[in-house]
């Protein structure tokens, strides 16, 4: 399998770009890059990493366990403000909220994104597992497909984040990118940062929002705004590329849910999530 030159961490356009500035405690700056943007807005997986990493930041425990957040109103590139809290310190857990906060053109602070989350030491967990999961049947990744592939119909507006990152999809996954849908909620890839920088659990928190929505292959296309997202990191991915896979059972009332698997390459679940989303408005 083709690897790209392995970038160090501190050299990742990833990490660059969640950067935050510490202005007081609690309080951070930010840039949110316009390389992160799809269709209309800053993708919702890529905040939630640099609000996660402002939270690390803050909490006494390095690593993200369980992540929710409530997309209030579409981010924008461009400055931004994170105020964190701690909620609550124990030895092996601690808890924090944070907002992520715009300014409209005549000063009015906006909310974009509100977090709950909760933090302790992927390292100190034990080995058991006790599991009925097993990884996704997605074929080798020489024989999935990446964006350039094949003829893909744009999506009206942006496509910056797909330049970020290296993309492998399920041929069975893509019906929508010449017209024939599938009609099954489904999408599945390999899925690695285009620079080689390794997956860690900050990252994992942009992985279960990076491929394409699962409303691609039932037949809708545009704009599907995440509205919630929970995302559980369970262990430290190791090197290589990931697998995930995105299932949607339900859309009724003009919303569906995504359940999502992302797995390592020593066949371990290493992050889960599920998301409420707003169907696209054709």
């Amino acid at each position: 399998m083709a690897q790209a030159v392995q970038a160090s961490i501190g050299d990742s356009e990833f990490d660059r770009d969640t950067s935050v500035t510490a202005r007081a405690p609690g309080v951070y700056d930010a840039e949110l890059s316009a390389g992160w943007t799809i269709i209309r807005a800053v993708n919702g997986g890529y905040l939630l990493a640099m609000l996660g990493r402002a939270l690390q930041d803050t909490l006494p425990h390095p690593d993200p366990f369980t992540v929710s957040a409530h997309y209030l109103s579409a981010s924008q590139p461009g400055p931004a403000l994170i105020r964190t809290e701690t909620v609550r310190t124990g030895r092996t857990l601690s808890t924090g909220q944070a907002s992520l906060i715009q300014h409209e053109a005549d000063g009015t602070e906006v909310e974009r994104i509100r977090v709950l989350a909760t933090y302790g030491d992927l390292d100190q967990l034990t080995d058991e597992v006790r599991t009925a999961a097993t990884p996704p049947d997605i074929p080798p990744y020489e024989n999935c497909l990446g964006t350039a592939d094949g003829p893909q119909p744009p999506v009206a507006g942006s496509s910056a984040i797909m330049d970020r990152l290296s993309m492998r999809l399920d041929p069975a996954t893509i019906g929508w990118a010449i017209g024939a849908p599938s009609g099954k909620g489904e999408m599945r890839g390999w899925f690695a940062l285009a620079d080689g920088r390794d997956a860690d659990p900050l990252s994992l928190l942009l992985t279960v929002d990076a491929l394409p929505p699962t409303s691609f292959e039932l037949g809708l296309r545009g704009w599907t705004p995440t509205i919630e997202l929970t995302t559980h990191v369970r262990c430290r991915p190791a090197p290589g590329p990931l697998r995930v896979a995105i299932t949607t059972r339900n859309l009724a009332g003009g919303f569906l849910e995504e359940d999502v698997e992302v797995w390592d390459s020593r066949d371990r679940l290493v992050a889960q999530a599920r998301q409420l989303a707003r169907a696209p408005r054709t």
